[in-house]
């Protein structure tokens, strides 16, 4: 009798530990530890203008030695109006990532285009890869170490969508009704267990 309860517990348990690898596999997702998506967006609005000019070359009149040469006509060249670069981005704000619950680096600065839009802009950004993470603009302070894990939902925040990739540089589109003066950190959030991997006071 003790022995089939022995196997029973061992079918059990076996049963269980099948049954908790099937959830917590697709929840965690632990092999995005080892794996990472690079992304490289060039700065947006400063894309370089190409500049051509042309001018005219004068004749040259020749006599043929019997008849009087005529007089060389002055020939102006054409005058090329200078081209006017675009006006580029314009750093309205920008902070450095700090570490939370992933080591996180690089930058993020918010930029006002020509024609007046606003993007978030990160640059040499690198922290690991994970599941459901967002880019979010927050009113939260930025708090180092555990205390500033999982602040950045429990006031004011705008989700940007969805990282792009774990490393490199990228761009956001700022939705128009976006306070800058309100929402002025930035989190590198994990919406599956609702805490930052990394964020920066934007100043």
């Amino acid at each position: 009798m003790p022995r089939i309860r022995r196997r029973t517990l061992i079918a059990a348990t076996a049963a269980a530990a099948v049954v908790v690898t099937a959830v917590a596999l697709p929840l965690f997702q632990p092999w995005r530890l080892f794996t990472g998506k690079v992304v490289d967006e060039a700065l947006p609005g400063a894309d370089p203008i190409s500049m051509t000019t042309s001018s005219s070359a004068a004749p040259t009149i020749s006599g043929d030695g019997t008849r009087p040469t005529a007089k060389t006509p002055t020939v102006t060249p054409p005058v090329t109006p200078p081209v006017t670069p675009a006006a580029g981005p314009q750093r309205l704000a920008t902070g450095r990532f700090i570490t939370h619950e992933h080591d996180t680096e690089g930058t993020a600065s918010i930029l006002q285009l020509a024609d007046g839009s606003r993007v978030l802009r990160l640059e040499g950004l690198r922290t690991s890869d994970g599941p459901d993470l967002k880019v979010w603009l927050s009113d939260a302070k930025v708090v180092a170490g555990k205390a500033g894990w999982h602040t950045f939902d429990d006031g004011k925040y705008r989700n940007l969508g969805n990282l792009k990739g774990n490393e490199g540089n990228q761009n956001y589109a700022i939705p128009p009704d976006v306070d800058p003066a309100i929402l002025r950190s930035v989190s590198i959030w994990c919406d599956r267990f609702n805490v930052s991997f990394g964020a920066a006071a934007l100043a």
